[in-house]
């Protein structure tokens, strides 16, 4: 179970940071692969890219090229170009330092290629090809040539198409070293997916990221550390979530335990019911605040009501009067917090239900509010010696976690994973899944699941998927939970009839009843 199955450990899924992609070239390197061979294969596939969407070629092409082994590859692109009977100019805004670069340049303007002594003009049409730093960005840029870049791409008089990473933007980070960074239509990344490209930070800068292929040998890619993994739709046809035999009955079909809602926030509560309900498990209990107790019959009548809670002046639910009367090791899944408000001295009394449950716990919302707000904080995940997973957003991580440092939410997501032997969900336009050892980002998703409730519907689909799955396999691991966030995310692209939690809870249900991931007679 701890061997990493999906997805699969090549160039289109793993994410490097830079440090990581220097070594794995200077190790091709040093095994015999020329560095002139590795950027005629980067420029060439580029190219051919290019090539494919010739609208974009129609009005002539500008190549920025940088003093590096970037700007090298902007120059075999403007050759290929050119030689396919384009019209093609280019643009050195700094120095060329790079011997190979400085002599693809020559031969450029020995076969008739334009090369202007003044900054080209923004306002035409042409197409520009960011090839100025790259994957070796270490600091800011000048202003005036991101300036310019952006004043293109503001006119949208022709297109902006950045080589590896946009001029100004840390390939680590995701930010701009300073205010601004180019904006591109299209980025395209050589080799590998670098980490700063997949933040939500970079998504203003990067437009449509494509791939570009250049044969990084897999046998490398096994020996990154801490892989991340870059996770699309795409992904979900090797999903292979284990099949259930058919003549298992409902209580070896996951049996869960969903404690949510509030008379302050009811509609979590149902949320996170629907949520459990789509995930096809067998047995779906709850404890409820009263007010979503005596309706829910109506509503869902499968569900099997353990409790209810009281709810203090402020309308917060209170846990522990209801934990004490529940046997909770009839359970392979428990999920606590949406909906539940904040209640200190009824977390100071709960807490320990939820410390010796040796089940997976599963913590969202308020349960992390209030671990954010008691005294023994973060140590809980410490003191609890079980399986933990919690689905934080940013500002909920930064309460839970004030000390954790990181360049990216993945590092974030890593690092708190790490210290407190949890699985962590950070919650974002690109969501990250992690544990101690390796991360999924989820990457092209549709931006309608951040909305309200979509999160209470995905706490009770997880509780209820890793339920089926503990008690198929007795374990599973960190690759489920990212597999379950990427169905929900999923279930909200497909979702014709809106993009309220309701109607995702339905299409949710056809996806895990019609698809192959699940065997359900």
């Amino acid at each position: 179970m701890n061997e990493i199955v999906w997805p699969t450990i090549d160039s289109e899924h793993l994410i490097v940071n830079s440090k990581q992609m220097l070594i794995l070239e200077k190790e091709m390197f040093s095994d015999g692969m020329p560095q002139e061979a590795l950027m005629e294969k980067a420029g060439i596939q580029i190219s051919r890219w290019l090539l494919k969407k010739k609208p974009l070629l129609k009005n002539g092409i500008t190549v920025f090229i940088g003093p590096g082994h970037n700007g090298g590859d902007g120059a075999v692109i403007a050759r290929e170009l050119f030689l396919k009977g384009f019209y093609v100019q280019v643009w050195c805004p700094f120095p060329i330092k790079k011997t190979l670069t400085n002599n693809h340049l020559n031969y450029l303007t020995s076969i008739g290629v334009t090369k202007l002594v003044e900054p080209p003009n923004a306002n035409g049409k042409d197409l520009w090809i960011d090839a100025v730093f790259g994957n070796n960005q270490t600091r800011k840029v000048d202003d005036k040539l991101i300036k310019l870049f952006n004043q293109k791409f503001n006119k949208k008089s022709g297109k902006v198409i950045s080589i590896d990473i946009p001029t100004g933007l840390c390939p680590d980070k995701g930010e701009p070293f300073l205010d601004e960074a180019v904006k591109a239509d299209y980025t395209l990344t050589i080799g590998l997916y670098k980490i700063g490209l997949t933040q939500d930070s970079a998504l203003p800068f990067i437009g449509e990221l494509k791939f570009i292929d250049v044969g990084v040998p897999i046998s490398k890619l096994f020996k990154v550390d801490k892989k991340i993994f870059k996770v699309t739709y795409k992904d979900l046809k090797n999903i292979d979530l284990p099949y259930l035999p058919k003549n298992y009955n409902k209580y070896q079909r996951g049996r869960t335990l969903v404690i949510a809602g509030s008379e302050k926030y009811p509609g979590a509560a149902y949320l996170a019911l629907k949520g459990a309900i789509s995930s096809g498990a067998g047995y779906i209990s709850a404890v409820l605040p009263k007010i979503v107790a005596d309706t829910i019959w109506q509503v869902a009548p499968e569900i099997v009501l353990k409790g209810t809670m009281n709810c203090n002046q402020t309308g917060n639910a209170s846990l522990s009067s209801a934990l004490k009367n529940i046997d909770l090791s009839a359970y392979d899944s428990l999920a606590v917090g949406p909906g539940i408000g904040i209640d200190h001295d009824d977390w100071q009394k709960a807490k320990d239900f939820l410390l010796d449950f040796e089940g997976l716990l599963i913590l969202d919302a308020d349960a992390l509010n209030r671990i954010s707000e008691f005294k023994l904080g973060t140590n809980f995940f410490l003191e609890r010696k079980f399986k933990t997973w919690i689905t934080p957003h940013i500002k909920e991580f930064s309460r839970l976690f004030p000390n954790i440092k990181g360049d990216t939410n993945v590092e974030l997501a890593l690092n708190a994973a790490e210290e407190f032997n949890i699985s962590v969900l950070l919650k974002g336009a690109n969501s990250i899944v992690a544990d101690n050892k390796k991360a999924w980002q989820l990457f092209g998703t549709d931006s309608q699941t951040a909305r309200a409730g979509l999160g209470d519907l995905l706490s009770g689909f997880v509780a209820g998927s890793s339920a089926i799955d503990l008690n198929f396999s007795g374990n599973i691991t960190t690759e489920f939970f990212a597999k379950y966030v990427l169905l929900h995310s999923f279930a909200a692209s497909k979702c014709k009839k809106g993009s309220n939690a309701s109607s995702i809870e339905d299409e949710l249900s056809k996806l895990v009843r019609n698809g192959k991931t699940r065997q359900i007679s």
